[in-house]
């Protein structure tokens, strides 16, 4: 299952003012046709006579480098003046800014402050950082009930980051009593919405049988909309399916496609399921020189298990065939898994 992580992303959507004038319109027109310089000529002048949500705009374009050079700090001083009239977006993206160090000091406690003014407001990214910030206790004292608070608003608006963290806790039992059933109900929501982990996590839950009953094929359906968008655990999890006709038929052919896309993650289990598919001649013709380089990277990547099988294929291999297996496994790594042909 994947570990809890705060997703601190900025919020870049260009919010239509309230009661905007004609040139905020036609500067929000432009925006989102990609006509930033134009955006820019229609914005500043109300940015400058004090419209909040052309100050927060433009500190969106000034932290993006939109129409305008990258300048963390000049995208803080717009935030700031949008967020100082109780601007929502722009008190998230302050928070953002403070929480990665972007154009300031990181400094948590005062992310903290703007996240919950926004949250307070109802914004859900700012709610769900606020309850990550109060899970990790970062810029306010760790507190679980507190942490579970915001999650649990920033979820009920469908913030599916938030919805995927809620069902990690009902599945760890981490402020909440453990409850697989109220797992799946979060990770379907979020899954649903196309969030990868929460597909992955949706599908070890019907490999398992928690909270649900156990279903190969409909672990499969969520794994596959999970290695689609490159989760590796998930195109492991595949691979293992298809090698043991589990929720599909057998298919070692298949198996192999879905390690190597794991394995070119760097994910060690399906390095080492691939160099052992080389080995046997399943899915691909047997050849131990890439059996041996995918192995001894797997070992290299911390897989214990793998530096006997590694041990194996060289007793079987010409010293000319090991000297080229790791050759191809040195340039493998070095590639970062863009060279291991």
């Amino acid at each position: 299952m994947k570990s809890l992580l705060r997703v601190a992303a900025l919020s870049l959507m260009l919010m239509p003012a309230m009661g905007s004038a004609q040139d905020f319109d036609k500067g929000l027109a432009a925006a989102q046709a990609g006509d930033f310089a134009t955006a820019l000529r229609e914005w500043a002048p109300l940015a400058e006579q004090g419209d909040s949500d052309a100050q927060s705009n433009l500190g969106s374009m000034y932290l993006n480098g939109q129409g305008v050079p990258q300048d963390y700090a000049e995208a803080v001083k717009w935030y700031r003046l949008a967020a100082e009239q109780g601007n929502a977006a722009a008190q998230y993206n302050l928070g953002v800014v403070y929480d990665n160090g972007q154009g300031v000091p990181q400094d948590y406690a005062e992310a903290v402050k703007w996240y919950r003014l926004a949250a307070d407001q109802g914004r859900a990214a700012a709610q769900y950082n606020l309850g990550s910030m109060y899970w990790n206790g970062q810029g306010v004292p760790q507190d679980y009930a507190e942490a579970m608070k915001w999650s649990r608003l920033a979820a009920d608006q469908g913030h599916a980051e938030a919805q995927h963290n809620l069902g990690v806790r009902y599945w760890n039992g981490q402020g909440v009593p453990q409850d697989y059933a109220e797992a799946v109900k979060w990770y379907r929501l979020a899954a649903e919405q196309g969030n990868a982990a929460a597909q992955y996590n949706l599908g070890s839950m019907y490999w398992n049988g928690q909270g649900v009953p156990q279903g190969y094929a409909e672990a499969v359906k969520w794994y596959r909309l999970a290695a689609e968008q490159g989760n590796a655990a998930a195109q492991y999890n595949l691979g293992a399916m298809y090698l043991n006709g589990q929720g599909v038929p057998q298919d070692y052919a298949e198996a192999v496609k879905w390690y190597r896309l794991a394995a070119e993650q760097g994910n060690a289990a399906a390095q080492y399921n691939l160099g052992v598919m080389y080995t046997n001649g399943q899915g691909v013709p047997r050849d131990l020189i890439s059996a041996h380089m995918w192995i001894n990277i797997s070992s290299a990547n911390g897989l214990e298990v793998a530096s006997t099988a590694r041990d194996t294929a060289t007793s079987m291999m010409l010293p000319a065939d090991i000297s080229e297996a790791q050759r191809r496994a040195k340039a493998c790594m070095a590639s970062n898994y863009q060279d291991c042909d």
